[in-house]
């Protein structure tokens, strides 16, 4: 009797749930309908499934060439986002392990070719194509031997006493609940308090050298790498953004600011999975095309017109970091740089972090909204920058005030009734992690999270295989509840 009732309450409470969610649901599509303007847009060329195919390609390729993982636990595992994994029994690969390339037939007989071409990862090529429109250059760092430099700068930590105030075995307790259970196909985490590794941990196969799939927590390194622009004078937040294309005097995208662009507020019209009144039967999304296209990124998504007025709706789209890395380019060929290293000199030689992989598209853009790589120690890493509001080893690296923007709530976010967005940060304004709502974090399709804790002296890095995202963000969530307990306010 008490447990027919128990499930009567629960039957209703998420019954009340679902009706909440639709009820904000509604009210963001007629709130952004009641705002949009009059323009249109080209959907994405081509065939959605050849789209698969050269994302499957990608993920592949870089899964083997790049993190070094097993083909076949690659295409069970890793990789759903530009590779669902309901549409890849539909397709045919084979691993060239001597050219380094990974093909995939479709069912008409079409491949898609994804090549390794070194320091850049992988790239899926254009139809037809044997390289890519650009010459990967070879990137060289300038850090010394990780084996016997101390952390942060290299992997040697220092035997230390263990501070009293940190309950040690409740760390240990929590590293190991982010991998249970099994099924939560955990690969890496690791726990800084204070700057120091308090608590780390690697699935079998995987180190603390390992290039995992990090997915969108490349958004959060995007605004890093413009926040060093800013820092160097080069750019400013609230000046509007110098895209060529806007440029014309009646073009109404020259109102848009590079704050805009960084808090997901540009306003262009450009489908995501992830907008409220998406439908996937309405076409193949902009969000992803950026990606599986082999087209011109930067360009693709600096064409597209206001769907918005700047700063008035918040969508998370892939068009503003792949705006912000075109700013990024431009800035640094303009100053006759070299693009490609750019990354690697100005912010991984200067933090330690010595995996990170960043790919492109074939005409040599970044794909860093999405498609690169690090260990679980380079987030980290980024992630304690940001604890030290930007600085690092006594020298500012990003502006200051740039650390509050990026973990400031969005002004269109909030008119949107969604505190949860940032500058390329999400933030815990709901509640989503069992820690302060002020903690902010990068988070990446399929479990990838570095979050940061302010009030804890506490950065925790998560990063896992994709199939197991949602048995991972339950053991995640343990973990942090664990950690609150263990390392002091």
């Amino acid at each position: 009797m008490v447990r027919t009732h128990s499930l009567a309450l629960i039957v209703v409470f998420v019954s009340a749930f679902a009706n909440a969610q639709d009820e904000q649901t509604r009210a963001l599509i007629a709130r952004a309908a009641s705002l949009e303007l009059k323009t249109e847009s080209a959907l994405p060329p081509g065939d959605p499934l050849e789209h698969h195919a050269s994302g499957f390609a990608k993920i592949l390729c870089s899964a083997v060439f790049v993190t070094g993982l097993d083909a076949e636990f690659a295409a069970e595992n890793i990789g759903y986002f530009t590779a669902p994994y309901e549409e890849r029994s539909k397709l045919k690969w084979r691993v060239d392990r001597e050219e380094k390339a990974v093909h995939v037939t479709l069912p008409n007989g079409v491949v898609r070719t994804a090549k390794f071409i070194g320091d850049l990862g992988c790239l899926t090529l254009p139809r037809g194509k044997e390289a890519p429109f650009f010459d990967p250059p070879t990137i060289k760092s300038s850090l010394p031997d990780a084996a016997t430099t101390p952390w942060p700068l290299g992997d040697l930590i220092p035997d230390k006493e263990t501070p009293t105030e940190l309950d040690a075995p409740l760390v240990t307790r929590a590293v190991d609940a982010a991998f249970a259970p099994q099924e939560a196909l955990t690969a890496a985490y690791v726990v800084t308090w204070n700057g120091q590794i308090i608590g780390e941990r690697y699935r079998p196969g995987i180190t603390m050298h390992t290039p995992l799939e990090s997915w969108s927590m490349g958004k959060s390194l995007t605004a890093t790498l413009m926040g060093i622009l800013i820092n160097r004078g080069v750019y400013s937040l609230d000046q509007p953004a110098p895209i060529p294309q806007w440029q014309n005097e009646d073009d109404p995208r020259r109102k848009i600011r590079i704050q805009d662009i960084l808090r997901m507020s540009s306003g262009l019209r450009f489908r995501a999975p992830a907008d409220p009144d998406f439908d996937p039967a309405d076409g193949y999304p902009d969000h992803r095309y950026v990606y599986t296209g082999t087209v011109n990124s930067f360009k693709w998504a600096a064409d597209r017109p206001l769907q918005w007025v700047p700063n008035t709706v918040g969508r998370y789209r892939n068009s503003d970091p792949a705006l912000t890395n075109y700013l990024i380019r431009m800035a640094v060929e303009r100053h006759g740089d070299d693009y490609h290293s750019f990354p690697q000199r100005a912010l991984f030689d200067r933090l330690g972090m010595r995996d990170m992989v960043l790919e492109t598209d074939p005409y040599g853009n970044f794909l860093i909204q999405g498609y690169e790589f690090g260990s679980a120690r380079d987030w980290a890493r980024l992630g304690n920058l940001y604890l030290q509001d930007g600085v690092w080893n006594g020298k500012r690296l990003l502006p200051e005030g740039f650390v509050d923007f990026v973990s400031t709530l969005a002004p269109a976010w909030v008119a949107d009734g969604r505190p949860i967005y940032g500058g390329f940060f999400w933030i815990n304004g709901t509640e989503r992690f069992p820690i302060p709502t002020d903690a902010y974090y990068m988070a990446g399709a399929g479990g990838q999270y570095t979050i940061i804790v302010p009030s804890h002296d506490l950065v925790v890095v998560r990063m896992g295989h994709y199939k197991g995202s949602g048995a991972g963000f339950e053991a995640l969530c343990e973990s942090l509840e664990l950690l609150m307990q263990a390392v002091p306010r």
